[in-house]
């Protein structure tokens, strides 16, 4: 039996941010590269199908957002400027709730997500997946007819790197373009003496990225502002639209478009 997709997706391109292994930033990526977009005037959603650790909410400031509903049948999106949000995290009565769902249960929250909130006409969306290569991808995939492809977050050491790749090979296998790695958290630049220091050492994304045959779209600095600004709820590039991340960042998301 086929599986159930989607009639119609809300949006044009649907672009997933994947990665092998937790604490690489890739939330932080994710929410980062849908404002990115927003800012630059596409129409853009960003949907967090990290059932289980739901982090878009904190990082761009929206805990204890109360979602609702114009018709009584369908969930309007939270909103931040004029990007469109969804999340859980919005639906849980305490931030302490655990989310204990099995596969088919998660597949059918996913589904609704997608077709029972007003999404509007999107040019972009992007979803924030759990790291790993489980029920939460793999049901995204299989509801989006064509999904445009993956960005994948790993960091430059090797234990991150060697489940990048199984998340490279995953896409392969269910046909998903890799539209590209970033390597996250590559080198601190000291703040008093401009000195680079490689803590995790570098260069490993690039690697990888070249071995597996995908595309590299770039490196991201260990930036302190970028931790206090998701422990805040002040998303990065919104409030820091001048900064060098931002501006690195910015080139990023320009590759992407150029890409799909």
């Amino acid at each position: 039996m086929a599986p159930y997709r989607l009639e119609k997706p809300p949006a044009d391109k649907s672009i997933l941010v994947l990665s092998g292994k937790g604490g690489v930033g890739k939330s932080t990526v994710a929410a980062n590269l849908a404002i990115s977009l927003s800012l630059q005037g596409y129409a853009t959603g960003l949907l967090d199908t990290d059932f289980h650790g739901p982090s878009i909410p904190k990082l761009l400031g929206m805990e204890g957002t109360t979602l609702t509903s114009t018709d009584g049948k369908r969930l309007n999106p939270a909103e931040l400027g004029s990007l469109k949000v969804i999340s859980v995290d919005f639906m849980l009565s305490s931030r302490t709730d655990a989310v204990i769902w099995r596969g088919p249960m998660k597949m059918n929250v996913i589904k609704q997500l997608f077709e029972d909130v007003n999404w509007g006409k999107l040019e972009y969306m992007i979803i924030d997946c759990p790291p790993g290569t489980g029920d939460e991808p793999l049901s995204v995939v299989q509801l989006i007819p064509e999904p445009t492809g993956a960005v994948i977050v790993t960091t430059p050491q090797e234990i991150s790197l060697s489940d990048v790749r199984r998340s490279i090979q995953f896409c392969h296998t269910l046909k998903l373009p890799v539209l590209g790695v970033i390597e996250n958290m590559s080198g601190f630049v000291c703040p008093h003496c401009g000195e680079m220091t490689e803590l995790f050492g570098s260069g490993g994304g690039e690697r990888m990225a070249s071995e597996m045959g995908v595309p590299f779209l770039g490196r991201i600095p260990i930036e302190p502002e970028i931790v206090s600004s998701g422990d805040s709820g002040k998303p990065f590039v919104y409030h820091n639209g001048d900064s060098s991340f931002a501006k690195d960042f910015d080139s990023i998301v320009k590759d992407i478009v150029e890409k799909v």
